[in-house]
């Protein structure tokens, strides 16, 4: 059965700006801001009951109990614990271990297709290629990925600086922004409060937002202009292969859109940085 948070990724590029702010305040705080009542969604999406009410509709439901009923119904069959899950995944089922991991792996990077809309994506693409600078900040893991992802765009193009400390020493970054700027913000489950801010300081800029987060989202995605969300679910750590999955997507979208500009940058890059490489021919 189709959940609720299937439902508004499905639904969120006909939802009007108001609509829009109350589905992502329900995914922000999924499904806790949906067990509430509509006027209290209402008032943490900063709009009203009745937009509350037509969300609810263009999810095609009858009313807000029947949300209620759904969104419980959810809660009782994910219910279990990080062990139990991780006995799940370790049950004999005939694979090896090998095939199980690439199995759960290759699940995950299909999935992207699944929980990212494809309006979002493609605003994404657009915002990052329009911006004239853009600055990615990442949190205690996810960093890694925003470097990576800076490596491969400041290869396309101009103006991408990486940050994991937008409000402690890499503050400078977001002073920098302005309405023509784009703030990409990584933020994965065991949410970070920095996320929150950096979108903020953002915003208090001009700058346009995305947010990269779980399908749990992060508090971030409330106020960013672009979400995209990817599973991380795994035992007994999170799985980073939809998240990158997603990030290299994007950069092959951003390489189609610049066409080429993007390939001269690519050739300046290849006749200007020399890498030494191991010669391992023997000589004679």
């Amino acid at each position: 059965m189709e959940t609720i948070r299937e439902r508004v990724f499905s639904s969120i590029e006909q939802l009007s700006p108001a609509e829009k702010r109350v589905a992502r305040a329900i995914l922000a705080d999924y499904p806790g801001a949906g067990l509430g009542s509509a006027s209290r969604l209402a008032r943490d999406a900063g709009t009203s009951t009745p937009t509350v009410l037509r969300l609810v509709a263009r999810l095609g439901l009858e009313s807000w109990a029947e949300l209620q009923g759904l969104l419980r119904r959810e809660v009782s069959q994910r219910a279990g614990s990080p062990v139990s899950r991780a006995e799940r995944t370790i049950a004999d089922d005939g694979s090896t271990p090998f095939d199980r991991a690439v199995a759960l792996r290759a699940e995950a990077a299909r999935s992207v297709a699944e929980t990212v809309p494809p309006s979002e994506f493609d605003a994404a693409i657009e915002a990052i290629v329009r911006a004239n600078r853009v600055v990615i900040t990442g949190g205690y893991f996810s960093l890694h990925v925003a470097e990576i992802m800076r490596l491969q765009l400041d290869q396309l193009r101009g103006g991408v600086h990486v940050t994991g400390e937008p409000t402690g020493r890499g503050a400078g970054r977001y002073f920098d922004l302005d309405r023509h700027s784009l703030a990409i913000i990584i933020d994965m489950r065991r949410h970070e409060e920095t996320a929150r801010r950096a979108v903020d300081l953002a915003r208090g800029r001009g700058a346009r937002t995305v947010v990269i987060t779980d399908v749990e989202m992060s508090p971030a995605a409330e106020r960013a202009d672009i979400v995209l969300p990817v599973h991380v679910d795994h035992a007994p750590f999170d799985t980073f292969v939809a998240l990158m999955s997603l990030v290299e997507c994007l950069v092959d979208g951003v390489f189609g859109r610049l066409g080429g500009a993007a390939l001269e940058r690519m050739r300046l890059w290849e006749q200007s940085v020399q890498i030494p490489r191991s010669d391992n021919e023997e000589t004679v």
